[in-house]
C-alpha cells in the first residue's frame, strides 16, 4: 500500500495547547502582567531570619523575654565614639544622655538603656573611648525595618563631642536584606546576557534562543507572585529569591532545550508544525513532566523542617518548578506552532560556518558516543577511579562544624558589621554572646540567690547578672567564656538546662538557638532523607521498570554531591577561599545550608538523570542491546545535558558573586555540584557502572515487572499501539506503553540528530502511524 502522509491523531492535551496558540500566548501575557503587579515589593515583605525552630525552648523564652522584659533583648545598638576623650567625660555623658532620651521618645522603640544609665562594664569598651546605647525596636520585621529607616539617618554621624554608628541585630538583618536584593539584580544582569549568548551557541537561531529565556522569566515572575501571597499567611525568607532566579532560568532552559530540540528534529524529518508539536509533547513533553516531578520531590523534603528558612526554599522551589514546567508544556508549544520553521530564523552562527563543509547526517553527538564506548571498554578503571576521586573530594566534610550566621556574612565595609566587629574586639564578652534564663513560677529572693550561685559555679560561666523580677517571672543573664556559639557555649546551654531549680527555667541566646536548631534538623533529617530516597526509587522504577537502576540513581546522585560538600568545608569553613572570594570565614557552616544544598543539588542531578535514563530505556526497549542502549543514551543527551549544566552553572556563579557569604556559598556550591554531575558522573561514572552491571541493570522480579507494565511510565502510547496493531516490529521502537491509563513520560527530544541507522526505527514507527491514520 502506498504511504499516505496522514497526521497522527492528536491527543486531548495537544489539542488543548495548540488549538488557539495566539489566545494561549495572550492569556499568558495577561497572567504575567498580573504576576508582576502581584509580586511587586515581595522582597520588602520577606524576612532574613528563620534559622530557629519556632517550637523550641529557646524560641519560647525569646518571645516571653521580648514581651515581658524588652530591655533584655536589645536589637538596636548605637555605638557612641568619644574619640580621644573618655566616655566618662561630662560633655560626652551629657550628649549620650540626650541621645538616649531622644531614642526612648521614638515610637516603635522600647527598653532603652545605656552605659551612662546602668554603669554596666559590658556596655563600655575596655579602652574607655566607646560605649553603647541599647534599645529594642518592636513589631514584625517589616515594622522594625521601617522604624530603623526612620531613625538611623537622624542618629548616625556626629553629635557634638561624639560620633554615632548604628548596629545591632535589626540593623544587620536589614543591611543583609538590602544587599541581597542589590546582588540579585546584579546577578540577573550578569547571567541573562551570558545565558543568551550560550543559548545562541547551542541553538544557532536567535529566535530559538529567546524561547527558554521567555519561559524562565514567566516562571520567575509567577513565583514572585506566589511568594508575595505566601507572605500574607506565613514567614518567607528573602534568601529564597536567589533560588527563584536560579531555578527559574535553569529549569526553563533545561526544559526548553529538550522540547525545542525535539520539535526541530520532527520538522527536519518532514512533519508539519502542529504534528511536530504533538509528537514533541508525547515524547519530550512527558519527560519534562516527569523530570519536574522528581525535582519538586527533592525540594518538598524541606517542608519537613520547622525552620522557615528551609521551608521558604521549598515554597519557592516547588512554585518555580511547577511554573517552569507549565510554561514549557503550554506556552512553548503554542509559540512553536506559530513559529513553525521560523524557529530557525536569525541563525547567528551562519557566518562562522561559511566555507566549512556541512557536517554529515548522523555525526551530531558522535563524540559523546565515542566517549561512552571508551569508558565502557575500561569500565572497572573509570568506575573505581571516579568513585575514589569523588569520595576524596568529599572527605573535608567529615570535619564540618555547624554554626549560625552572624554579621560576618556581610562585607567588611557594611556599617552594621563594623559596629558588631568593634563590639567583638573592644568590649568584654561578645555581641549576642550572653545566654538568658527565663524563670517562671513563684520564688523567694533566697531561692533566686541559691539558683544564681549554682549557675555561677558552672565551669564555662564568667559572670551571672540578675535576676530582674516581674511578678512570677524573672530572668538572669549569663556571660559564657569564649565565643558566642562555640563548643563551650553550646555545652553551657546543656549545663544550664540541667541545673536544678524550684521554678521552671528556659534558656535562650545565640548558643541555645543553635543547639535547638541542630536538634530539630537532626530529628527530622532521617525522615527527609527517607522521603527523598523512597519517592525517587519509586519514580525511577516507574520510568525504567528496573530494580537496580533506581538504586544506582540514588547512590550515583549522592556521589555527585561529594565535591560540593567537601568544597564548602575546605573553602568556606576552613577559609582557604576567603582571600580569593572576598569573605570572612567564621570557622563554621550555617546549620541549615547543607540540608538546603543537598535538596536543591540532588533534585537538579535527578533532572539530568531522568533525561539520560529515559533515552537509555527507550533504546533498550527498541533493540535489547544493553551496551548500545548506554551508548545511545550518552550520545543523545551528553551534549544537551552539558550545555544545560553550563548555563545553569553560569546562573549559579552569578548568584555566587553576592557579597553575603551564605548566598555566595549557595551559588558556587550548587554550580560545582551541577557541573560535576553533568561532566563527571553522567559522562564517566554512569556508563562505566552500567557496563559492569550489564543486562541485569534492567531486571525486575515478575510481580514488579507486571506492575510496571500496568502503571509504568514510558514513551509513545499513541505511536506504539498502532504499530503493534499493524503487526510490524516497530512497536518496540516506540517503547512500551502503560495500559490502564498510566502516566506516560517520553524520552525524546533530548539530543542532536542520531545516525540514520539509529533514527530509522523511529521514522518507521511514525510512518506506520501516518499510513493508518
Amino acid at each position: 500500500m502506498a504511504e499516505v502522509n496522514t497526521p497522527a491523531r492528536q491527543g486531548g492535551w495537544t489539542r488543548f495547547v495548540t488549538a488557539r496558540p495566539r489566545l494561549a500566548l495572550l492569556a499568558a501575557l495577561v497572567v504575567t502582567v498580573l504576576a508582576v503587579l502581584a509580586g511587586s515589593g515581595v522582597a520588602d515583605r520577606m524576612g532574613s531570619g528563620g534559622w530557629q525552630d519556632p517550637d523550641a525552648e529557646s524560641s519560647y523564652a525569646t518571645t516571653a523575654l521580648e514581651r515581658e522584659f524588652p530591655a533584655s533583648q536589645p536589637n538596636l545598638l548605637l555605638l557612641v565614639d568619644a574619640g580621644d576623650a573618655s566616655v566618662d567625660d561630662p560633655a560626652v555623658a551629657a550628649e549620650a544622655g540626650r541621645l538616649a532620651e531622644r531614642l526612648a521618645a521614638e515610637r516603635g522603640v522600647t527598653g532603652v538603656g545605656s552605659y551612662w544609665q546602668s554603669g554596666s562594664p559590658a556596655l563600655r569598651a575596655e579602652d574607655g573611648h566607646e560605649a553603647l546605647i541599647a534599645a529594642r525596636v518592636t513589631g514584625d520585621e517589616t515594622a522594625m525595618y521601617k522604624t530603623l529607616e526612620r531613625l538611623a539617618p537622624s542618629f548616625r554621624g556626629e553629635h557634638g563631642p561624639v560620633e554615632v554608628r548604628v548596629g545591632g541585630p535589626v540593623a544587620v538583618r536589614h543591611e543583609m536584606e538590602t544587599i541581597i536584593q542589590e546582588d540579585l539584580l546584579r546577578a540577573e544582569l550578569i547571567a541573562l546576557p551570558i545565558t543568551l549568548v550560550l543559548l545562541v551557541m547551542v541553538f544557532g537561531s536567535a529566535v530559538a534562543a529567546l524561547l527558554p529565556l521567555g519561559i524562565g522569566i514567566v516562571a520567575i515572575l509567577g513565583t514572585n507572585a506566589v511568594l508575595r501571597g505566601l507572605t500574607e499567611i506565613t514567614d518567607v525568607s528573602v534568601f529564597a529569591m536567589n533560588l527563584t532566579t536560579a531555578l527559574g532560568l535553569g529549569l526553563a532552559i533545561d526544559y526548553a532545550l529538550f522540547i525545542v530540540r525535539r520539535f526541530r528534529e520532527e520538522l527536519s524529518s518532514g512533519a508539519d508544525p502542529r504534528t511536530a508539536v504533538g509528537t514533541t509533547l508525547r515524547t519530550a513533553g512527558r519527560t519534562v513532566l516527569f523530570s519536574a516531578l522528581t525535582v519538586a520531590v527533592s525540594l518538598a523534603a524541606m517542608l519537613l523542617f520547622p525552620q522557615y528558612f528551609l521551608r521558604s526554599f521549598a515554597y519557592a522551589g516547588i512554585a518555580v518548578v511547577v511554573l517552569a514546567a507549565a510554561a514549557a508544556l503550554i506556552l512553548l508549544p503554542a509559540a512553536l506552532v506559530l513559529l513553525g520553521h521560523r524557529v530557525d530564523s536569525l541563525d547567528l552562527r551562519r557566518p562562522l560556518r561559511r566555507g566549512r563543509p556541512a557536517r554529515p547526517a548522523g555525526e551530531e553527538g558522535a563524540a559523546w558516543g565515542r566517549l561512552a564506548t571508551f569508558v565502557m571498554r575500561r569500565a572497572p578503571f573509570f568506575a573505581l577511579g571516579t568513585t575514589a576521586v569523588l569520595v576524596l573530594l568529599g572527605l573535608p566534610f567529615l570535619g564540618v562544624k555547624l554554626g549560625t550566621g552572624d554579621d560576618r556574612e556581610l562585607p567588611s565595609t557594611a556599617e552594621s558589621r563594623v559596629v558588631q566587629q568593634h563590639i567583638r574586639d573592644a568590649f568584654p564578652g561578645s555581641p549576642g554572646g550572653g545566654l538568658e534564663i527565663l524563670a517562671e513560677g513563684p520564688a523567694t529572693r533566697e531561692q533566686y540567690a541559691a539558683y544564681k550561685e549554682r549557675v555561677a559555679g558552672l565551669p564555662e560561666v564568667v559572670r551571672v547578672d540578675g535576676p530582674l523580677v516581674k511578678g512570677d517571672l524573672a530572668y538572669f543573664t549569663v556571660l559564657p567564656r569564649g565565643e558566642a556559639v562555640d563548643e563551650p557555649a553550646q555545652r553551657l546551654v546543656d549545663g544550664l538546662r540541667a541545673v536544678d531549680a524550684p521554678f521552671d527555667t528556659r534558656v535562650t541566646g545565640a548558643a541555645a538557638v543553635l543547639v535547638d536548631s541542630k536538634a530539630a534538623i537532626g530529628e527530622r533529617l532521617p525522615a527527609a532523607a527517607a522521603f527523598i530516597v523512597i519517592v525517587t526509587l519509586i519514580l525511577v522504577f516507574l520510568l525504567t521498570g528496573s530494580v537496580l537502576v533506581p538504586l544506582q540513581a540514588v547512590v550515583l546522585n549522592a556521589l555527585s554531591l561529594t565535591a560540593m560538600f567537601g568544597a564548602i568545608v575546605w573553602g568556606f569553613q576552613d577559609g582557604h577561599l576567603a582571600g580569593l572570594l572576598g569573605f570572612t570565614s567564621t570557622g563554621s557552616i550555617e546549620t541549615t545550608l547543607p540540608v538546603l544544598m543537598f535538596c536543591v543539588a540532588f533534585g537538579l542531578s535527578m533532572d539530568y538523570g531522568v533525561f539520560l535514563l529515559s533515552r537509555m530505556k527507550e533504546e533498550y526497549d527498541r533493540g535489547g542491546d544493553h551496551e548500545q542502549a548506554v551508548r545511545h543514551g550518552v550520545r543523545r543527551t551528553g551534549g544537551l545535558i552539558t550545555a544545560a549544566a553550563v548555563i545553569l552553572g553560569v546562573v549559579m556563579v552569578a548568584i555566587g558573586t553576592s557579597r553575603v557569604t551564605n548566598t555566595k556559598m549557595l551559588g558556587l556550591g550548587i554550580a560545582l555540584a551541577v557541573l560535576m554531575d553533568a561532566m563527571v558522573v553522567r559522562s564517566l561514572l554512569v556508563p562505566s557502572v552500567m557496563r559492569l552491571t550489564g543486562r541485569a541493570t534492567w531486571w525486575a522480579p515478575g510481580p514488579l515487572r507486571r506492575l510496571h507494565e500496568r502503571f509504568g511510565l514510558s514513551e509513545g502510547e499513541s505511536e506504539a499501539r498502532p504499530a503493534r496493531e499493524a503487526g510490524g516490529t516497530e512497536a518496540s521502537a516506540a517503547g512500551s506503553f502503560a495500559a490502564g491509563g498510566g502516566l506516560l513520560v517520553g524520552a525524546g527530544g533530548t539530543g542532536a540528530e542520531a545516525p540514520a541507522g539509529e533514527r530509522a526505527p523511529d521514522l518507521a514507527a511514525r510512518d506506520t502511524v501516518e499510513t493508518r491514520g
